[in-house]
């Protein structure tokens, strides 16, 4: 199950940008848009490449895109962007909106799921304003798939979270603290060369293991403690997310059952993980080895979701959910069981979809670590 993944580097950054530009012009033109006001900053940062926390991109579904920032960012704009237009403002909707206007844009494409009611209207008041249009999550689906670079970008994000797990490891002890370990693994991320934690770190030890996304406090580890830490770095945008439970002394009988119940649903999940698999069948194929186990009122997340500019992106991995899978497309399959007063377990990989199985890209093991 565990598969190298071999990456390599592919073009040029400028192109990579203009390539991706170019397919996401081809979904507003076959939206009947004349062009896409893009403001979700993930969407705008895969598009342009800029890292801003202003900034916004027009679309044309034909013609070149001209890319919005303010003047603190600017000059990076320049810098990192020289191959689009270049518009300073400080209200950046507005200004590419007149600017469609300008341009004699009929009717502009919106990210609806970004752009707040309050934004539509000022939009839809200016003069002359444009028919304004959803554009649906166009972009996002573009994300889904990653290209070699992208794919390189998370596997060094993956590699830096397991080596600072790894050094994590040699800490654990009963006495800390949950708060203490997880700063201590955030500042491990970054010595070793993160931009910083993916997500704010959960250490959930003893009782607290039963609450999946509980928050680091002051209590202390204990011996007979399962300890649920999910984790990951962040590397030049790219999120890598995994989680591991340890046991600090040699498991109880319970402790032992319910981890090798996950560990088996996340087998399942991962052989389900296969391009043209049903988002939901293969949450149902980790689900039914959980629900067979007498827990299934005690795995109530999904099996996963995509990872990549976000942490949490398409494709979800879940009951019902419809879609599904391709090549190249990046998704965690993380079940777990969580017993109310007792603890849990979560075991969590970032894996690519591969004909051939999926590509794991986290290298510690899957195997109860018993400190």
């Amino acid at each position: 199950m565990r598969r190298p993944l071999l990456v390599t580097r592919v073009g040029s950054v400028a192109d990579i940008h203009a390539a991706r530009r170019a397919l996401a012009a081809q979904q507003v033109a076959a939206g009947g848009a004349d062009a896409a006001l893009i403001t979700s900053p993930p969407n705008v940062r895969y598009l342009s490449g800029l890292v801003s926390s202003n900034m916004a991109v027009l679309l044309p579904a034909g013609g070149p895109a001209v890319l919005g920032t303010d003047s603190r960012y600017a000059a990076a704009a320049e810098r990192d962007c020289p191959d689009v237009e270049l518009v300073v403002e400080r209200e950046l909707a507005p200004a590419l909106t007149r600017l469609a206007v300008e341009r004699g844009y009929q009717t502009l494409a919106f990210e609806a799921q970004h752009l707040t009611v309050e934004q539509h209207s000022a939009l839809a008041a200016q003069p002359g304003a444009p028919v304004l249009v959803p554009l649906g999550r166009v972009v996002e689906a573009l994300r889904m798939i990653k290209d070699q670079t992208e794919i390189s970008l998370l596997a060094t994000a993956c590699s830096l979270t397991d080596a600072a797990f790894g050094r994590l490891i040699e800490a654990i002890e009963p006495g800390r603290t949950e708060r203490e370990l997880a700063i201590l693994l955030e500042r491990t991320m970054v010595d070793l060369g993160a931009d910083g934690p993916a997500f704010d770190t959960i250490v959930a030890s003893g009782p607290h293991g039963a609450i999946p996304h509980h928050s680091p406090g002051g209590r202390r580890l204990e011996r007979g403690d399962l300890v649920v830490i999910d984790c990951g770095a962040r590397y030049r945008g790219y999120h890598a997310d995994m989680t591991r439970t340890v046991c600090l002394g040699p498991p109880e009988p319970w402790q032992r059952d319910i981890y090798d119940v996950v560990a088996a649903a996340q087998l399942a999940g991962l052989a389900a993980a296969r391009p043209g698999a049903v988002v939901g069948d293969v949450d149902a194929a980790a689900r039914s080895i959980i629900e067979a186990a007498g827990h299934g009122a005690h795995f109530g997340h999904g099996l996963g979701h995509g990872v990549g500019l976000e942490v949490h992106e398409a494709p979800m991995l879940g009951p019902g959910r419809t879609g599904k899978l391709q090549e190249l497309v990046p998704v965690t399959v993380e079940p777990g069981i969580y017993l109310p007063g007792k603890g849990g377990v979560r075991v969590e990989d970032t894996v690519v979809v591969r004909a051939a199985g999926p590509a794991t890209l986290i290298t510690t093991t899957r195997e109860l670590l018993v400190l």
